[in-house]
């Protein structure tokens, strides 16, 4: 019987495993649309950085009672998942708590601290599912988030308190069984609850809890790459290749820079021929579709926990304008998907007469935003939806000329007066005059 349980387990397990991986395969094929573009520098700066944001979880200490909460269910994600190991290696070769051999006494100990940080989890659970669906705070309920957003936060919250549950009850029936040679804190104050049952009936509800902890473990596995939980994969290649220059600093495009530079020189000769190594290959400026967006723009958006703090720090959507950092990474997140899925049917992009800026995204969006960085500020891993939006603008304003009116008057001033004011440098000193 242990043998069938052990095949049926195996191939519970490959077939989890294969999913998953299908599934990273996909989204990492969908992050590898977007533009190249060079992260391979300062590398001991961005190793430091990924273990200060990402692992240490500093950015998320900004506000202490999320932050503290966050760090309790972090935490007993990364031990908890050293019985996870466990559980794996009885499943596929029919061992009972195959740890226990080598840690003698000293593995009470370390289960009961799993159990104590299970108990942890749960409460942290329940505070979170109270603040989102109680107190009801406010990032938690703007526009972007009605829907599966939503639900997909919630869900997460009820697996989580399904999944310790049932470790916690494991242990507790086990140690009610006849010759149970380990007993454990937490669940030894819970075993009472079990104890009126037969043995045969002890052995029937440990396989139960048993089988819905691991399956459980294995379905949320392949839940992740569609939830927002996908982020405590990828938020450690994600701060390691952050931007890692002073913030308000921005990019210019080389084409762009080149054609300035020889406007402004005197000397230079417009017709003059230049080599292949000077001529720089004139692309899109900026970016209309979620695959003109560079690679490391694509996976912030995988990589947005949905968290709102970017949102609710943002000035323009403070003042009820319509723009929010975190729906700009969810459109994205959800276009880069539509065009993926659209490869993966026809082998190529056929186009489906729709773009991230426009059918995703507005202008209105767009031009609300004030530049400021406290989106990129708040972010607790580092992710950058103001590169997003420039790019966007970049596009808008210098490919189809679409820059709301009053910058295209401050514009043409620039051109024609040399400064933002209309008028002529003839009259600029007229004031003096008054």
């Amino acid at each position: 019987m242990n043998y069938i349980s052990n095949f049926i387990f195996a191939i519970a397990l490959a077939i989890a495993v294969w999913f998953f991986t299908k599934n990273v395969v996909q989204i990492r094929k969908n992050i590898n649309l977007g533009r190249d573009l060079n992260r391979t520098d300062r590398k001991k700066d961005r190793l430091r950085n990924m273990l200060r944001v990402a692992f240490g979880q500093s950015k998320m200490q900004a506000r202490p009672v999320a932050g503290i909460l966050h760090f309790i269910v972090y935490v007993s994600f990364l031990i908890i998942n050293i019985e996870v190991l466990e559980i794996v290696i009885d499943g596929l070769f029919g061992t009972h708590r195959f740890f226990a051999q080598f840690m003698g006494n000293a593995y009470g100990g370390i289960i009961s601290f799993f159990e104590i940080l299970a108990v942890l989890t749960i409460i942290t659970v329940v505070i979170f599912w109270w603040r989102r669906n109680v107190k009801k705070i406010d990032r938690f309920h703007k526009p972007e988030m009605q829907g599966w957003p939503f639900k997909d936060a919630n869900t997460i919250l009820y697996i989580e308190v399904i999944l310790m549950t049932a470790l916690l009850n494991m242990n507790a029936v086990e140690s009610n069984m006849d010759g149970a040679q380990h007993s454990f804190l937490i669940s030894s104050l819970i075993s009472p609850l079990w104890s009126s049952m037969s043995e045969s009936g002890l052995h029937i509800a440990e396989r139960i809890l048993w089988w819905v902890h691991i399956l459980g473990i294995l379905s949320f596995l392949n839940y992740l790459p569609f939830s927002k939980h996908f982020h405590i994969i990828l938020a450690f290649p994600n701060t390691y290749f952050t931007n890692l220059e002073a913030k308000g600093k921005f990019t210019n495009n080389a084409a762009v820079t080149k054609e300035v530079a020889m406007m402004m020189d005197p000397d230079a000769d417009p017709f003059a021929a230049t080599s292949a190594e000077d001529q720089i290959p004139v692309e899109r400026f900026g970016a209309k579709d979620a695959n003109d967006l560079s690679w490391v723009n694509l996976l912030n958006a995988y990589t947005c926990t949905e968290c709102g703090r970017c949102t609710s720090e943002c000035p323009a959507n403070m003042t009820g304008k319509l723009l929010s950092p975190r729906k700009i990474m969810m459109d994205t997140r959800d276009r880069i998907d539509e065009i993926g899925k659209n490869i993966t049917a026809n082998g190529e992009f056929k186009d489906d007469g729709k773009s991230l800026l426009g059918d995703f995204i507005s202008k209105e969006e767009l031009w609300a935003c004030t530049s400021c960085n406290a989106c990129v500020q708040a972010c607790p891993i580092d992710i950058d939806p103001l590169n997003i939006i420039m790019q966007l603008r970049n596009f808008a304003t210098m490919e189809e000329s679409s820059a709301p009116a009053e910058l295209n008057a401050m514009m043409t001033n620039v051109e024609n007066n040399g400064a933002p004011w209309p008028f002529s440098q003839m009259d600029r000193a007229n004031w003096i005059n008054e």
